[in-house]
């Protein structure tokens, strides 16, 4: 594929600045800094675009925080004239990214996701023997500046857009010249394509029959259970030797068994909830309650908070649970069940 180029003054666009700021703000416009950048948007704006045709980016403004969901994870919130300057980039960049990635990567594609990675996941342990589940060890943590940098080399020529990605990479590291911050939509795009070699390698080379992606999180299925060991073979290598990523330990099992993916207990034509998402989905709904209960949340917060939760069931055969877990709610979302 050519290189893409001249896209910097498409991205500068005050059209394009205009989408991107409406993107950024979305369930955001009461939030102080999203009000002080709307004060001065004309001038906002223009400086924006300015740094845009100049090919800075004024990036690494991060705040920092802690999730434990369901395990400790560091989320780097960017300032809004950053997050601005994420989706004016995207917004012109998305399609090359893409056309870059094989049909069945699911993360950060129209028409894709989860849900849609889960039911490739269905068929294929219905028709396949046997299947391997496989991430990576701290991924984000653990992609390479440099490697990543060669990869948009190859991919793009506009040299001050790849200045305002190379800034990007070089705000944020866990370890020197490592690391891509958990939280920014431009981390998101960035570590999808980091893999995307691997993606045509195991299809096109290793011949793999059914390879499904979303972000790290990758299943193999086929008959052959020799060749599948293989291509974990040659996967493992190739991640070491070319990407400075570590494979976690493949967990390997037969289809008929289902394995855990994604978060649910995948099986053949079905879904079931993973052992721990349901600790996950009781321990939120009593940190919820009690949240209620203490009269920090409204009712209306509380019903905004479990909705999300109960959407993650629905997907599964997962009736039993939810009613099992009314006792927990007292009731108040009888319409779950």
């Amino acid at each position: 594929m050519k290189r893409k180029g001249n896209l910097t003054e498409q991205i500068a666009s005050l059209d394009n600045l205009y989408l991107a700021y409406t993107k950024a703000k979305r369930g955001k416009a009461c939030k102080k800094e999203v009000l002080l950048f709307a004060e001065n948007f004309d001038a906002n704006i223009q400086k924006l675009r300015t740094d845009i045709l100049n090919g800075h980016a004024d990036v690494g403004h991060y705040h920092y925080f802690k999730i434990y969901d369901p395990k400790e994870r560091i989320i780097c919130a960017a300032s809004f004239s950053e997050r601005v300057l994420h989706h004016a980039i995207m917004n012109v960049c998305h399609d090359t990214f893409d056309h870059n990635l094989i049909a069945d990567t699911y993360a950060t594609r129209k028409g894709k996701g989860v849900y849609a990675a889960l039911d490739k996941a269905k068929s294929a342990l219905a028709k396949y023997k046997y299947a391997i589940k496989l991430d990576f060890r701290k991924y984000y943590d653990s992609i390479s500046h440099d490697v990543l940098k060669e990869k948009l080399c190859r991919k793009f020529k506009d040299k001050r857009l790849l200045c305002m990605l190379y800034q990007i990479i070089d705000s944020y590291h866990t370890t020197p010249q490592h690391g891509l911050p958990i939280g920014n939509l431009t981390s998101q795009y960035l570590a999808n394509f980091y893999l995307s070699e691997l993606d045509h390698k195991c299809k096109e080379e290793w011949h793999i029959c059914t390879y499904i992606r979303y972000m790290d999180d990758i299943l193999l299925a086929d008959n052959d259970k020799a060749k599948l060991k293989d291509c974990v073979r040659h996967m493992k290598e190739y991640s070491t030797q070319r990407l400075e990523l570590t494979l976690k330990p493949p967990i390997f099992a037969l289809s008929t068994n289902g394995l855990n993916f994604l978060g649910y207990k995948t099986m053949p034509h079905t879904l079931l909830l993973a052992g721990r998402s349901k600790r996950r989905f009781r321990s939120k709904l009593i940190q919820y309650n009690h949240l209620l209960e203490q009269g920090k949340w409204t009712p209306h917060t509380y019903v905004d908070h479990i909705q999300p939760l109960v959407a993650f069931t629905m997907h599964a055969t997962s009736r039993d649970f939810r009613t099992s877990c009314l006792e927990i709610t007292k009731g108040v979302s009888r319409e779950w069940v």
